[in-house]
């Protein structure tokens, strides 16, 4: 995966933001809509797309369009510049492939203590109850 490649590859659109900010929201675009097409993308590998695809699928469109919006602060260029970080974590956390989990087997030595803790508590409760009459 190459960063550089990846970023020319971005389309970027500003919006207007919603929410409090009085006159100001109403006539400024600081809103920012990261796109980006990872169907025709060059920058990433056959192999890394469709990895891509099955853990971000609940966040690509039909078109396999990835979006993210970005309106934290009042400028559209900070906007901008947190919507390529998260783009790029985003990315980078779904390329890491997880650890292959071998299962393993306890040893007989942890299985000889196992038992001899669970005999000794099974005595340990059956000295608290009372004694039966004979």
């Amino acid at each position: 995966m190459n960063t550089e490649n990846i970023l020319k590859e971005l389309n970027f659109k500003a919006i207007r933001s919603s929410g409090a900010g009085g006159q100001h929201v109403n006539k400024t675009s600081s809103k920012i809509e990261l796109t980006f097409d990872l169907e025709n993308s060059f920058a990433i590998s056959e192999v890394e797309k469709e990895l891509l695809k099955t853990k971000l699928s609940s966040k690509l469109t039909k078109e396999n369009v990835l979006i993210v919006f970005c309106e934290e602060t009042r400028s559209q260029h900070r906007n901008k510049d947190l919507a390529i970080k998260r783009f790029l974590t985003l990315i980078k956390t779904n390329l890491r492939r997880p650890k292959i989990r071998r299962p393993t087997k306890p040893s007989k030595a942890s299985l000889k203590r196992k038992s001899e803790s669970k005999q000794r508590n099974s005595v340990k409760k059956a000295l608290r109850k009372k004694p039966k009459p004979d």
